[in-house]
């Protein structure tokens, strides 16, 4: 009986093999982005909400202390609901929420570049641009080059918008190429992980 070629030193094997790791990385990338976009669009519904309630007026200085408490309350595990965050989720909404700036055209894709980074991008960006237009500059960037949070920040610290002067009117639809460093920050990001531990008390809690 011959023996058959162990897969390690098969061509064809070694060229499958590579293709199904290129697709399970691509799969992991985009259950990530949904999970990431999910927990924005819970931050951008606080903001929301925060903002046209105009809560700080109508509750008093104590309205962030009260409700991280009991949002801490019902939700133990989930760290992004400090009073520095839910701060951060009412800028976040006003600054992307600005229509009298935003181009029609690109709404559609803002919705998706927005909602594509992870939040740790989102707070250096609210923090420190200026403009909507500067902030999209950096949104798009990220998408566009795989920028972890350390090189985005890097890039903001040395004025890389005034430097190429350039409003952003498209956006990258593509998904964080797998191996980049956004990509696996998107994978890693500890306020994801909070998130799906929310999802899986209330699982276990319908059972």
């Amino acid at each position: 009986m011959n023996k058959k070629a162990l897969p390690l030193l098969d061509k064809e094997y070694k060229s499958w093999l590579k293709d199904i790791k290129t697709y399970i990385s691509s799969q992991q990338i985009k259950a990530a982005v949904k999970v990431n976009s999910e927990l924005l669009k819970v931050y951008w519904r606080l903001g929301c909400d925060i903002a046209k309630l105009k809560a700080e007026s109508q509750w008093g200085s104590g309205f962030y202390e009260s409700l991280s408490r009991d949002l801490k309350e019902e939700f133990p595990n989930m760290k992004g609901f400090s009073v520095t965050n839910l701060k951060y989720c009412r800028r976040f909404y006003e600054l992307y929420n600005q229509s009298n700036t935003i181009r029609q055209q690109v709404v559609d894709d803002l919705n998706i570049a927005i909602f594509t980074i992870p939040w740790g991008h989102h707070t250096e960006i609210i923090a420190k641009c200026k403009s909507i237009d500067e902030a999209l500059f950096y949104v798009n960037k990220t998408i566009e080059n795989g920028w972890s949070r350390a090189v985005l920040l890097n890039f903001i610290d040395s004025s890389l918008y005034q430097a190429e002067g350039k409003a952003i009117t498209n956006f990258e639809r593509s998904l964080p190429a797998p191996m980049s460093d956004l990509a696996q920050q998107t994978l890693k990001d500890p306020y994801n992980f909070d998130f799906l531990t929310i999802r899986q008390d209330y699982d276990e809690r319908e059972l």
